[in-house]
């Protein structure tokens, strides 16, 4: 069979419901891993769904194990192996939700029944990441049943049930399994195009460390109008520190808060990258956020210094008193360069310097750092599933050089040391994480042809991408 035999191959039996049937066994399964009272289920899926869909696929060394932390999700983790003198792809996928709230939805939908609506599959996980990572397992075992059961690589395969409390547990576990989790490069699909429309590639993510600053002046409130004017007030001190760091059009003043120079390879990627643009988006502020940047660069290129909670006295029931505390929790969003262990000491220096020595600066609690990855967009690998992916839609793909969200990319990046290439079937308006989440059914028949050209290519190509990247012709 050729290339495109295989793409006909995969949508046919996409339009004959074989992955909306493997949707809706998965998404039947009530994977929340933020609720205490759910490991079961967390099992459940890797032992009654994943475990029998990969042996359907010749999978071999399928193993589920515990989390390294002794608390959260279990890791499954399986292989393929065709030569050893064969490219290896890792593919990566996540089978745990958030919460469902199943009265937020809208009537006649169930979070836990894949309900189809002209193109929207409803259901939790359909988006993220069910959805995601089985069209990708799909398209794997289309491709390889037209090669007459080989795919020309070798695989291997990390499933885990964390990812929405941070993926606790995957970067030790990416240390102790490094030898079984030894590849070539990452292949994996998550989050969301940058349109519905525009194929998308990106290759790591920004990262994220929220860390909280506090004031704490005195003991109880005391009266405004006999001590207004004669108490520091510690919502005012704290309002003030923060606007020593972050101006009022949201630029980062801290200079070790602030980015390296967008490298010019990135700034050509991010050139014809047109954000917030669906019709669900917010309107974008153009006077917000860094100067001289445009809305592409200042997501994907640029840091973000972001107050996700501000809180003195009582919001809900203010009374006439100077307040004796104030704290708020801060978040910066980094791109890779910044030089984010550094981010206490760094503020708590600029806060001494600045007049605010009685502001307190901490990690914010239970907090888990995300770090920022990008593979450099010269690499030979983006270079080829570009041109793989645009070969199979026609279209012109949008490489983002990272998210502008986080992910545990540097799991794979940084412990395994894969180059990484993510390739996102959802799209902005999903309602991923909310009621009424979907994938669009256009998009993921799209996206299948999408994953069984790049499968198909790895088998053809994987050698002499790898030559390349040793320097070789």
């Amino acid at each position: 069979m050729t290339r495109d035999d295989a793409i006909t191959r995969a949508t046919a039996h996409f339009d004959a419901g074989g992955f909306l049937a493997l949707l809706r066994e998965a998404v039947s399964i009530p994977t929340e891993s933020q609720r205490p009272d759910q490991p079961g289920q967390l099992d459940a899926y890797l032992e009654d769904f994943i475990t029998p869909l990969i042996a359907k696929l010749s999978f071999q060394d399928t193993t589920i194990l515990p989390n390294p932390n002794g608390t959260n999700g279990p890791f499954l983790i399986a292989s393929r192996h065709e030569g050893d003198d064969l490219p290896t792809v890792l593919v990566y996928g996540h089978g745990d939700t958030v919460r469902s709230y199943p009265e937020q939805w809208r009537d006649g939908l169930d979070p836990w029944q894949v309900t189809v609506e002209g193109d929207r599959w409803y259901g939790r996980g359909t988006a993220d990441n069910k959805g995601q990572h089985i069209l990708n397992l799909v398209a794997l075992g289309q491709v390889m049943e037209a090669r007459g059961g080989r795919l020309g690589f070798n695989t291997k395969l990390i499933i885990e049930m964390g990812e929405e409390l941070g993926s606790p547990g995957l970067r030790p576990f990416c240390r102790e399994q490094a030898q079984a989790l030894k590849a070539d490069v990452l292949i994996a699909s998550d989050g969301p195009r940058l349109n519905a429309e525009r194929p998308t590639l990106f290759l790591g993510s920004r990262g994220a460390y929220n860390f909280e600053l506090s004031v704490n002046l005195r003991e109880g409130g005391h009266h405004s109008g006999n001590w207004g004017g004669l108490l520091r007030n510690p919502g005012t001190v704290l309002a003030s520190a923060i606007a020593s760091m972050v101006d009022a059009r949201g630029t980062i003043l801290v200079e070790g808060l602030r980015p390296p120079p967008i490298p010019e390879g990135v700034r050509a990627a991010l050139a014809d990258i047109r954000v917030g643009e669906d019709p669900n988006a917010p309107k974008i502020d153009e006077d917000w956020g860094e100067p001289g940047l445009s809305p592409a660069e200042r997501v994907f290129g640029w840091n973000a210094l972001e107050v996700l909670a501000f809180r003195t006295g009582d919001p809900d029931g203010p009374v006439n008193a100077v307040p004796p505390h104030a704290m708020a929790v801060m978040q910066l969003r980094f791109v890779v360069g910044t030089e984010w262990k550094t981010l206490i000491e760094t503020v708590r220096a600029h806060l001494d310097a600045n007049g605010f020595p009685m502001v307190g600066v901490r990690p914010a609690r239970a907090a888990e750092v995300f770090q920022a990855t990008r593979l450099p967009v010269e690499d030979p690998w983006v270079g080829w599933a570009l041109g793989s992916i645009e070969a199979t839609t026609g279209k012109n793909p949008a490489l983002l050089p990272n998210l502008g969200g986080s992910l545990p990319n540097d799991a794979f990046s940084e412990i395994l040391g894969l180059p990484t290439l993510w390739v996102p079937h959802s799209y902005p308006a999903c309602q991923q994480h909310a009621p009424d989440e979907h994938l669009l059914g256009s998009e993921s028949r799209e996206a299948m042809a999408i994953m069984a050209g790049l499968f198909w290519d790895l088998g053809e190509d994987g050698p002499a991408v790898l030559r390349r990247r040793a320097g070789g012709a």
